[in-house]
């Protein structure tokens, strides 16, 4: 006896913001592959074909996309790294040196809440 048929394994390529068709929205849309296998006793043995589509994450529209289109739209969506790239800034009191934010205020607002030092919350106006 022996058992065949067919089998089909999706995998993600990209994470898109598209403009959709039904719905009008810029929205996120997932770009997989769907691969279609021949299977032999549960083990996939020879691909049958590949199908690769886009997903609105707003309405869930799917449409089919070529392949071009999709290897395309993968290179735009991870841009190559460059090659001696300036490496990040170095970091003084957890800020870059040159521009960054400036340090945030100390002691701003009164305290509220839990007070570790004395092991209780503060007795303004609670429960009096």
């Amino acid at each position: 006896m022996i058992i065949f048929g067919y089998r089909s394994f999706v995998k993600f390529l990209a994470m898109l913001t598209l403009v959709c068709p039904r719905c009008h929205n810029p929205a996120a849309h997932r770009l997989q592959q769907r691969s279609r296998w021949f299977t032999l006793f549960f083990v996939p043995v020879i691909p049958m074909g590949f199908t690769r589509f886009t997903t609105c994450t707003f309405c869930g529209l799917t449409q089919r996309v070529s392949k071009e289109d999709a290897t395309a739209m993968v290179a735009a969506a991870n841009p190559p790294q460059q090659v001696g790239a300036p490496q990040p800034a170095q970091l003084q009191n957890g800020y870059p040196q040159q521009g960054g934010y400036p340090p945030a205020p100390q002691n701003q607002y009164p305290q509220q809440g839990w007070d570790p030092q004395q092991g209780q919350y503060p007795q303004q106006g609670w429960g009096r």
